[in-house]
């Protein structure tokens, strides 16, 4: 049986769930990525393969749970296990809109995305990485999850939900070998960045310039403690 780590990453066609794709590729990582559109998973699949890693791709959506059991299933199906989840599956909402007029819908759709995705996706997890007491959850949070800043609606509320899942479930892991992190990633050229911020005018990091830090959590080296929040620092602004 392949004797790699096996990662899992959600959200991994676009922005920083698909540089954490190729990072972890080029690492020696099995993979198993997922995304809620079948755009580019089997492009993605191709790229990684060339590149001599075994990788997965199912077209899962991250915040359900019938496709959370049927994607991890897959994985660890075809590997025998799952070592790392990396809960990126991410989503911004209608652009720059006070709560007062926020659309229900769309807040509801934004926490589900952003907070549930991470609760189903690690709740499914566990029980094999418990089994071997052995795994690693990072979580990906935002200045805002921390910060509160008019404007950034439901995606600034769903990432302090993040945060507080991240606490509670470090604590309840706290006497396993198994860890949970989070790493705000700071701002990044990306999709959802030209959402958030329209006009910005300054340079802005590439995704591949952190996933540095994921692959250190993740790795054998890693001694950082269970809970532990990483702040990417990079160009450009103010780390939202």
């Amino acid at each position: 049986m392949n004797q790699r780590k096996t990662a899992i990453i959600t959200g991994a066609t676009k922005g920083l769930g698909r540089a954490l794709t190729f990072a972890f590729a080029q690492e020696g990582y099995n993979l198993g990525i997922c995304a809620r559109g079948k755009e580019h998973l089997q492009e993605i699949k191709e790229e990684v393969q060339r590149m001599g890693t075994e990788i997965v791709t199912v077209q899962a959506d991250a915040a359900n749970g019938t496709d959370v059991d049927r994607f991890i299933s897959v994985v660890e199906n075809h590997f025998g296990r799952v070592d790392v989840v990396i809960n990126n599956a991410s989503s911004f909402g209608p652009g720059p809109t006070l709560l007062m007029d926020y659309p229900q819908e769309s807040f509801e759709e934004v926490v589900r995305t952003n907070t549930s995705s991470a609760f189903l996706m690690t709740k499914r997890a566990l029980p094999g990485m418990l089994a071997r007491n052995k795994g690693t959850i990072i979580n990906v949070t935002s200045e805002v999850g921390k910060t509160g800043l008019a404007e950034w609606g439901a995606y600034s509320v769903s990432k302090f939900g993040l945060e507080g899942l991240t606490a509670v479930w470090a604590d309840e892991l706290s006497d396993t070998n198994i860890s949970i992190h989070l790493v705000d990633p700071g701002e990044m050229d990306t999709e959802m960045h030209h959402i958030a911020v329209p006009d910005c005018d300054y340079e802005l990091a590439k995704p591949e310039d952190i996933t540095y830090v994921f692959l250190y959590l993740a790795s054998d080296a890693s001694k950082e403690a269970n809970g532990s929040r990483h702040e990417a620092q990079h160009i450009g602004g103010d780390n939202t």
